[in-house]
């Protein structure tokens, strides 16, 4: 039972990332846009924003797909984490309190995750581990 909770879960959260970059991925160019406009009064560097903008959308696309796989999982997980950090770090810099809570949620399911790998039978990994 708890390998199927995990898969639920684990595919849940890719859903999420994929899906996050997905929609983003064709219109790069305008989101980048409205995220240095969205940062443009805080204390980072437009340019800086800019990178990270057009960086975001693969790394969403890219841990989501690996989630949904279960593909390593674990690296997937961490780069999902740190991602989270970041993004939190950005709504504060912005006073964004609105995105927390969603954001602490993924932080929280990604931990979870994490927590419990060794239920990720359901998996790309688990297959290769044979």
């Amino acid at each position: 039972m708890n390998s199927l909770v995990y898969l639920f879960s684990r595919l849940a959260l890719g859903f999420s990332f994929f899906g996050h970059g997905l929609v983003r991925l064709p219109k790069l160019a305008g989101f980048s846009r409205g995220m240095v406009s969205n940062f443009h009064k805080s204390m980072l560097p437009d340019a800086m924003v800019a990178g990270f903008s057009y960086i975001l959308p693969f790394v969403e696309f890219l841990v989501g797909l690996l989630l949904l796989l279960g593909l390593f999982t674990r690296q997937a997980l961490v780069i999902g984490l740190v991602l989270m950090m970041m993004l939190i770090l950005g709504s504060t810099l912005i006073e964004n309190w609105d995105a927390l809570p969603t954001q602490l949620i993924h932080v929280l399911f990604l931990l979870l995750l994490l927590q419990f790998v060794v239920s990720n039978i359901y998996s790309v990994d688990y297959l290769l581990k044979k």
